[in-house]
């Protein structure tokens, strides 16, 4: 294991938790004070966690100036997918090929600050035999873990889902952060033609409320991902009408659940009319609807946004997330991109070795112009056409 791997893998001392009722002494460490109904009314519990300051360290360091998170944590399915668009067979030696492109193209650390990883991928090796996980900390990128087990109907619901996972999510994630892991990623999504029925929306909530508390019990920052999915031909005042009801239900949830809002990051969608809607919106349309929704919704206690693609064009995200950096904003605003970072890249690899170096140039090039985006700077002079290319697809199933 590296030095730095190992630096990464120090944890702080364990503090069991604790109540404290008036009259006792409190001890030292990092605590959470909450009103508990109690026949005493100065009864308070007080959830002292002992990773409390690392998970607020963690998340600063994601949500750092002109950086961002890859989202490479496709499941395997998925990456086959991904694969077959470029003739590839759905291998454990082609994932590894793959992702091993993505996490040692030189420099990469310069523009991002994360990268969140499937299982496989926290596991494994490079085709050089070197810890991916290592790879990354190397790079000054801190390595995180999807930790969710995917979408399933919901019973009851207006044909929605709810994501499932949390059974034996505490032993995992404390496996993942022995692996090397600070952050987690748990994805669920909200359809707008569906309803979203109230039921779904408080599935949601809770779903990830509870997520959140148990990695940050384990020490791993909680991306909370509620996507709002693009599916439909709905306006852009019917998404920002459906994003106010889903987080305001998903911070209640939070703080019912007691998750420490200073170590966690938010994973939403940007405000944007639905994919098939005949009005299309400028990147300033989509900043302001956007920056209204995170001003009335979300806690400047949160240290980082980090917005999905969902479907959107590389440069169309990109420009959108520049829209949204040009005047202050109470949290770091950046990006959490897959196919908005990866889209070309693959495509100019094609799973040929002789590529590789071309492939990850364009990463690079992704990396950065969503970096200057981040710092309100990019221009999108020099784009590719393959760039441009919307990449929405109806029902997307990560």
């Amino acid at each position: 294991m590296s030095a730095a791997s190992a630096t990464l893998l120090k944890s702080s001392p364990i503090i069991d938790k604790f109540e404290w009722v008036k009259g006792q002494s409190l001890r030292q460490g990092s605590a959470t004070f909450v009103q508990r109904h109690s026949t005493s009314p100065s009864a308070l519990t007080v959830r002292a966690s002992s990773y409390a300051d690392e998970l607020v360290k963690t998340a600063k360091t994601i949500a750092s100036p002109g950086r961002g998170i890859l989202a490479m944590d496709e499941s395997n399915a998925t990456c086959g997918k991904r694969l077959d668009s470029i003739g590839l067979e759905n291998t454990e030696a082609n994932r590894q090929a793959y992702r091993t492109l993505l996490v040692s193209a030189p420099g990469l650390g310069n523009y991002i600050s994360g990268a969140i990883l499937f299982e496989e991928t926290l596991y494994q090796s490079t085709t050089e035999g070197k810890k991916m996980v290592d790879v990354l900390v190397e790079q000054n990128i801190v390595p995180g873990i999807k930790v969710d087990k995917g979408l399933v109907p919901l019973p009851g619901s207006n044909n929605e889902s709810w994501c499932q996972g949390l059974d034996g999510l505490s032993s995992r994630t404390a496996a993942y952060y022995q692996q090397g892991a600070r952050f987690a990623k748990w994805r669920t999504v909200v359809s707008i033609p569906n309803g979203p029925s109230a039921l779904a929306v408080k599935e949601a909530a809770w779903g990830l409320a509870r997520y959140a508390a148990i990695s940050q019990d384990s020490g791993l920052v909680p991306i909370v991902e509620p996507e709002i999915l693009l599916d439909g031909d709905h306006g852009i005042d019917r998404t920002f009408e459906v994003a106010q009801k889903v987080w305001a239900e998903v911070f209640f949830y939070l703080a019912e659940n007691n998750v420490l809002f200073e170590g966690i990051l938010l994973k939403p969608s940007m405000v944007t009319p639905g994919a098939e809607c005949k009005d299309k919106a400028t990147p300033q349309q989509v900043a302001d609807y956007t920056l209204k929704l995170l001003h009335r919704r979300i806690p400047p206690a949160v240290p980082g946004i980090m917005f999905l693609s969902g479907g959107q064009s590389e440069v169309e995200a990109t420009l959108n997330l520049n829209a949204m950096n040009q005047s202050p904003n109470p949290w770091h605003v950046s990006f959490s991109y897959a196919r908005a970072l990866q889209n070309t890249c693959l495509k100019t690899w094609g799973g040929r070795p002789e590529n590789v170096k071309a492939a990850q140039d364009t990463l690079l090039v992704r990396a950065k112009a969503n970096s200057l985006a981040q710092l309100g700077k990019y221009t999108g002079e020099g784009e590719s056409e393959e760039a441009k290319k919307g990449m929405f697809v109806k029902g997307y199933v990560y």
